[in-house]
Formats: C-alpha cells, structure tokens, sequence
C-alpha cells in the first residue's frame, strides 16, 4: 500500500508525499536532514584547506632559498602561483555551502508541516492493511472507469467524497491498530486474572470499531461491483453501436448479391441488440447513482 494522504492537503505537497513513501518512513523513525552550515559565521574547512595551511611554511621556505639563488625568476612564479591558489581557496571558502540533498529536505518540511495529515505502511497492522486495500481498490474501480471520466456517474461527487471516504477509513484503521498493537502488548505482559474481565469490555469496542469500518469499505465496495457493471454495459454498447454504423454498407453487399431476404432479420437483431444495451447501461448507471446516494448517508 501507499501513502495515504488527507484531501484537504494541496495537491502538489500530496503527490510529493505519496512519491516518497520510504523517506518518510525515515523521517518517522527520527531521521532530519543534515543542518547546513550556510547561516554559520565560520565557513567549513575542508580537507583541501586543511592541506593549504600545512603546505604554507614550507612554500616560504622554498621561495626564499630560490629568491637568494641564481633561480630567483622562478621563485617568483612559484609566489605567484601560490597566492593566486591561496585566493581562490579563499573566495570559494566565502559561499555559502549548497544543500547537497535538496529534494530531501523538501520531502523533511514538508512532511513535519503535515504531520498528521498522512499516513504510511508503519501505521497499520496486516488486517487494517488488507481492509484499506480493499477500500483503495474499490475507490480506483470507480475513479478510473470510463462511465465516470464520461460524466454518466456523479464524477464531480466521486472526485470529492471517495477521496475523503478513503482517508475517513485510513485514518480510523491506523487508530484501530494502534490500540490493537497496546492491547496485544498487555496481554504479552501477562495479565493478573482480576483484569481479565476489565479487558473484555475494551475488546468488545475493538470488534465492533473494526465491524463499522468494514461496513463502510462494504459499501464502497457495493458502489465498485455497480460501476463495473455500468462499465460493461458501456463498452459493450459502444462496440454495437460501431457495428451498428456498419449496417448500411451490409445492406448495400446483400441487396447487390441478392442475399437480402437470408440475413435481413439478423441485421435488424443486430439493432435491437443495440437498443437493448442502451436500457440495460441506463439501469446500469441508475443503479450506481443509488448505490453512491447510499454511501453518502
């Protein structure tokens, strides 16, 4: 499963979260990016300054025994040279250091704004993973059919409730299993026999929280099976009616081969067909609608 993310985050943030589930599993952990050191006073002395320094004394040394010998043209090249490296270190000591993992510590920000406003693999048990699965399933059946992107479903309905449906039933399955996780850990603790009996009542609102949220993915899930349905009936009655828009050119073939009273009955079966499928897509889509009605009570 992916990262679940609440509606009402902007889309853009949205996108950079679910793209980037294993990172905020890290950032979950404790992981934060390294500080950088661009708003520090001192710059960072690296290894190549480092080496600058220590090679100082002896360049001196170098060019003042050159600069008191016959070869001291070339103790001023090795001078020059020298300040000129020296500068050069200087200057790019004084930029501010670039973040070296930029993408990262955008995904860091973002997800410490919006903490709470998504949730990831870590926060569900295996059966709230298999429940939210069948919830994310049925909620793609529905937003990806052809009979919603053709407006023939309440597609601006969909593109509002069944996101913020998923979420309402993310955010409750991630809460179920972290009381099912405190819970198991009680018993692994070992429980004296007197508060057995306390734990039931707890165990009861456990089971019935879980049954409730079931009920809920049910739903969307009745919703699904009547979108494929109406989906069926979609491309099935737009192949008849490409066929349909053939018939004039076989009527012409038979009338010219004077085979037209053989297959005549067939081709308007053919039409009939069409007008079948157009009834049955229409029941097809009102049975959606009553189904989505239902979910939104």
């Amino acid at each position: 499963m992916g990262v679940v993310v609440d509606p009402a985050v902007p889309a853009e943030v949205a996108g950079l979260l679910r793209a980037n589930a294993s990172l905020l599993s890290r950032v979950r952990a404790g992981w934060a990016p390294r500080a950088s050191s661009g708003g520090s006073s001192r710059p960072r002395r690296g290894p190549s300054s480092t080496l600058l320094l220590a090679a100082t004394p002896v360049v001196i040394a170098l060019m003042a025994v050159l600069l008191e010998s016959p070869f001291a043209p070339a103790g001023f090249v090795l001078l020059g040279t020298y300040v000129f490296v020296v500068l050069v270190k200087i200057a790019s000591m004084s930029e501010p250091p670039e973040d070296e993992r930029p993408h990262e510590r955008q995904v860091y920000e973002q997800a410490r704004w919006y903490d709470g406003r998504y949730l990831i693999g870590e926060d569900f048990d295996q059966e709230a993973r298999l429940v939210l699965g069948r919830a994310q399933r049925a909620v793609g059946v529905v937003l990806h059919s052809h009979v919603n992107a053709e407006g023939l479903l309440d597609d601006a309905g969909n593109a509002v409730m069944l996101p913020a449906q998923e979420w309402e039933i993310a955010r409750l399955l991630a809460k179920l299993s972290a009381l099912r996780r405190e819970h198991r850990e009680l018993w692994e603790r070992g429980l004296a026999p007197e508060v057995a009996p306390v734990l039931r009542p707890l165990e009861h609102a456990l089971s019935a929280s879980e049954a409730a949220v079931v009920a809920r993915v049910e739903a969307l899930e009745r919703y699904a099976a009547h979108v494929r349905e109406a989906e069926r009936a979609y491309h099935a009655h737009a192949q008849i009616e490409e066929l349909r828009a053939r018939l004039p050119r076989y009527e012409e073939l038979l009338a010219e081969s004077g085979a037209d009273g053989l297959a005549l009955a067939e081709l308007e079966k053919l039409a009939g067909d069409a007008d079948t499928l157009e009834r049955t897509l229409r029941r097809s889509v009102e049975s959606a609608h009553e189904a989505f009605l239902h979910l939104e009570s």
